[in-house]
């Protein structure tokens, strides 16, 4: 089982299951949302996501093409993404402990913040991943 949460606490959840597909996107949209220069994000089986408590203190912002984010309203936490209003994903940065994952790729770097220095040898698309 996996546990997470924001900042202040009020939103937490738990995975009972495994995260897969870690990344980074390194995209515009990804630096203003994260408050960083990339994301840290894995995916995640909806079904085997739950809402411990909090839910009802997160507020949502969707894109284009029905993907999303949705954020703690008390600390402003990016705690998940969601895609068609179902969560497909969490931030590594609010997930408790290890959540026995590594970014594996770093996607979008075409358009990476220009003072951001990705090392060699990591694996990395300039846009998004082949399907």
């Amino acid at each position: 089982m996996i546990t997470g949460g924001c900042f202040c606490g009020a939103v937490k959840y738990r995975i009972d299951g495994r995260l897969r597909d870690a990344r980074s996107c390194h995209c515009s949209r990804c630096r203003k949302a994260f408050s960083a220069q990339a994301s840290a994000y894995a995916l995640v089986e909806p079904d085997e996501f739950s809402w411990l408590c909090g839910e009802e203190l997160l507020t949502s912002y969707t894109s284009s093409g029905g993907f999303g984010l949705r954020f703690c309203k008390i600390c402003g936490s990016t705690v998940c993404g969601t895609f068609r209003q179902q969560v497909h994903g969490v931030t590594l940065g609010c997930v408790d402990g290890d959540p026995e994952v590594e970014i594996g790729m770093h996607i979008y770097v075409a358009s990476k913040a220009a003072w951001e220095k990705i090392p060699e040898g990591v694996t990395q698309f300039a846009e998004a991943p082949p399907p």
